[in-house]
């Protein structure tokens, strides 16, 4: 197994962090659906739901490579926060162009870990279908996609709280944290209510 991406979430690296790590178990969340519902297609038992399945794992195909990709584009989002950082702030023009750096790359650092909750939320969506019309042989590995998925909502949702707290613009920031609030929310239900289904139905 590479180990790659682990040990440099690991480092005293500041990328990869708890965003891309986010996204990263988001898209083993849909890796996990996926399974399901390749664990059913081909199936005469399951003849009745295969176009729906297929639709669903298509879905899926293109929810795990946008959450790969947003692991980078977490990573690339944090670089002009840390250099708005870095900048010198001696002077009040210094202190000017340090801030206005600083609240636009908020931006940017908020916008991916939401993309990463909204991705993640459509991951439950087509989980949820497979678990309740999916190969019953794997609805475990339905439930496990919901921990994960829940994990990943609660996880990106951090970075959204922490880079809205510091923004200079009230609205914006309630903005943010009333999404991202309502999001997590949703998808912390939705996942908990999935997570309890598979439970029951195979303890």
């Amino acid at each position: 197994m590479d180990t790659t991406f682990i040990d440099e979430l690991a480092s005293a690296a500041p990328t990869p962090g708890g965003g891309g790590a986010s996204a990263y178990v988001g898209a083993l969340a849909a890796a996990l659906a996926s399974m399901v519902g390749n664990l059913t297609v081909g199936k005469k038992r399951y003849a009745d739901v295969e176009d729906d399945v297929q639709a669903s794992l298509a879905c899926l195909a293109t929810l795990r490579a946008r959450l790969v990709a947003l692991v980078d584009e977490d990573a690339r989002a944090f670089e002009p926060l840390a250099a708005a950082y870095r900048l010198p702030k001696a002077t009040p023009e210094e202190q000017a162009a340090k801030n206005a750096a600083l609240q636009q790359a908020l931006v940017g650092a908020c916008d991916v870990p939401l993309a990463i909750m909204r991705a993640v939320a459509e991951v439950v969506d087509e989980a949820d279908y497979l678990a309740h019309h999916g190969s019953v042989m794997a609805r475990s590995d339905a439930g496990v996609a919901a921990a994960f998925a829940r994990a990943a909502s609660d996880g990106a949702s951090l970075n959204i709280f922490i880079n809205a707290a510091s923004m200079d613009d009230p609205a914006l920031a309630a903005h943010y944290r009333g999404e991202t609030e309502s999001l997590a929310a949703r998808t912390r239900e939705r996942c908990d209510e999935l997570f309890d289904f598979v439970k029951t139905s195979v303890s």
